[in-house]
């Protein structure tokens, strides 16, 4: 299993992680826990018209965090890409009855997906480094 299949298979484990921007000089993070691996890329989403989104712009560096039950944690951080097709977000969506209820025609809502570039991860312990992913 590479590094990307690696972080992907801790967040399937892991289903809630969080979120890490910045929104001027403040450190904003929020739960998530949308993810979907394709063509070996991990993808994320956020909805366009959130803060959050707004913040990645502004600034694209960001980090994704979660913890095992084991108390390991993943750390991935890097370079938030959006995607510029909105296929991937179509068929999230399609497959997901809660997300087509928020992001439709009717609302108007987008959701953005993002891939990481750039980017470092590592699962720590308690007492520090655990393993670097090399990827």
């Amino acid at each position: 299993m590479n590094a990307i299949e690696q972080i992907n298979a801790f967040l399937d484990e892991n289903p809630v992680f969080y979120l890490a921007t910045v929104s001027g000089d403040k450190p904003r993070c929020r739960p998530l826990g949308l993810h979907i691996f394709n063509d070996g890329t991990l993808y994320f989403g956020v909805g366009s018209f959130k803060d959050v989104y707004k913040q990645m712009v502004a600034n694209p560096h960001v980090e994704i965090t979660t913890t095992n039950k084991e108390g390991i944690w993943l750390r991935y951080s890097g370079k938030a890409v959006f995607e510029d097709s909105y296929d991937l977000a179509e068929a999230v969506i399609a497959a997901s009855p809660m997300l087509a209820s928020i992001y439709n025609e009717q609302t108007g809502r987008k959701l953005a997906m993002f891939h990481l570039e750039d980017a470092v991860a590592e699962l720590r312990t308690p007492v520090g480094l655990k393993e670097r992913l090399s990827l």
